[in-house]
C-alpha cells in the first residue's frame, strides 16, 4: 500500500482525531453499522482515554460519547491481552451508569449504555469475529420474554429489559479473514488491515478516506504516530519472544517431570500445554528404563527369556544386552 492510500490506525485515530466534532462522522459510522440504526454523536464525554499520561498508553484507548437520545457509547480499542477483561468491561459500564445520574434523580434518568470492545488479542474460544450480548429476562417454564410497565411522556408503555440494560459488542479483529462484502466487513478490513475500498459507501469509511490519510498528517503528528507504531511493534516482539521462551521452558520442565514420573510410577498425568510435549517424551524414556530394570530383576529370579520378553515388551537384543 503506497503512502497515498495509507490510512491511520484506528486506535491512534480514536485517541487523537475522532474526538474532534468535525470527525464525529467516522465514529458514528462504526456505531451505526453495529447497531443497524443511524446514530448521531452530539458530545464526547470524559473518560480515562481522554487523559494523556507520561507513558501515553498505546495498548488501550477509549472514547465515551453521547447521542441525541442521551444514550452513552463506550468504544474501546485493546491491543494487548489483559486478565479479567470481562470483569473490566462490566466495571466500566457500572461506573458510567453511576457517573451520569445525579444523586436524587429518578431512575428514569438512567440512560442506556453500549459498550463496544475492539480487541486485537486472543480473547478465548469462539469462531466469530463479532459477538453481541444483552440482558433478557426469559420465563423458565414459558420461555417468553418479560415486559414491564413504564411511564413515558405520561403514557403507560411496555418495555423489555433489553431496552434498558447495557448492550455489549466485542469485535475480535484478528478473527476476521473474509473478503469484505458488507459495510461491517469493510470496517473489519480497515480495523485489521488498514484498507479502505475506493468505492466504499460504508457509513464512516467514506469520510475516513479523506480524514484519516497518513499523508495529511502534520510533521509533528507523523513523528508521534511513527513512535506509536514502533512502540506497538516492540511490544508485540516482546510478547512473542516471551511466549516462545515460556514454551521452551515448559517443554524442558515437562521432560524432567515426565522422566521422573515414568521411572517412579509411569503415571498418565502431566503438565499442560507447552509442557505436554516434553512430558510425553519423558514418560516414554521413564517407562523404557523401568522395563529394563524389571527385566533385570526377572532374569535374576530365573525367569525364561521368552516370558520376560512377553511381559516387558523388550526386543531380544535389548534383553541380550542386559
Amino acid at each position: 500500500m503506497n503512502i497515498e492510500n495509507k490510512y491511520i490506525r484506528f486506535d491512534w485515530a480514536v485517541k487523537r482525531m475522532l474526538r474532534d466534532k468535525a470527525n464525529f462522522v467516522v465514529l458514528e459510522g462504526l456505531i451505526t453499522v453495529l447497531l443497524g440504526q443511524r446514530v448521531q454523536i452530539v458530545e464526547i464525554l470524559e473518560s480515562e482515554g481522554n487523559q494523556d499520561s507520561d507513558e501515553d498508553k498505546y495498548n488501550r484507548v477509549d472514547v465515551k460519547t453521547k447521542n441525541d437520545l442521551g444514550e452513552i457509547f463506550i468504544v474501546e480499542v485493546q491491543l494487548t491481552r489483559q486478565l479479567y477483561y470481562l470483569e473490566r468491561i462490566l466495571y466500566s459500564v457500572a461506573k458510567t451508569l453511576t457517573e451520569h445520574i445525579k444523586l436524587g434523580n429518578l431512575y428514569n434518568e438512567v440512560k442506556k449504555v453500549y459498550r463496544i470492545s475492539i480487541v486485537y488479542f486472543d480473547l478465548g474460544q469462539g469462531a466469530d469475529y463479532l459477538y453481541h450480548g444483552q440482558t433478557k429476562f426469559i420465563g423458565v417454564h414459558t420461555h417468553d420474554e418479560l415486559k414491564v410497565n413504564t411511564k413515558e411522556e405520561q403514557v403507560i408503555q411496555m418495555k423489555t429489559p433489553s431496552q434498558v440494560f447495557p448492550e455489549y459488542y466485542i469485535i475480535r479483529v484478528n478473527e476476521f479473514n473474509d473478503v469484505a462484502r458488507t459495510p461491517l466487513e469493510e470496517w473489519l478490513d480497515y480495523l485489521k488491515n488498514g484498507y479502505i475500498r475506493e468505492d466504499t459507501t460504508a457509513p464512516g469509511l467514506y469520510e475516513a478516506k479523506e480524514k484519516l490519510k497518513v499523508m495529511t498528517m502534520s510533521q509533528s503528528d507523523r513523528q508521534a504516530y511513527d513512535r506509536h507504531l514502533d512502540a506497538i511493534m516492540v511490544q508485540e516482539d516482546v510478547l512473542i519472544t516471551a511466549k516462545k521462551e515460556g514454551l521452551a521452558e515448559g517443554r524442558a520442565e515437562g521432560l524432567i517431570k515426565g522422566r521422573e514420573e515414568g521411572r517412579v510410577e509411569g503415571r498418565e498425568e502431566g503438565l499442560k500445554e507447552g509442557r505436554k510435549e516434553g512430558q510425553v517424551k519423558g514418560r516414554e524414556e521413564g517407562r523404557a528404563e523401568a522395563n529394563l530394570e524389571n527385566a533385570r530383576k526377572m532374569k535374576a529370579l530365573g525367569m525364561t527369556d521368552e516370558l520376560i520378553l512377553q511381559i516387558t515388551g523388550l526386543s531380544s537384543q535389548e534383553l541380550k544386552n542386559l
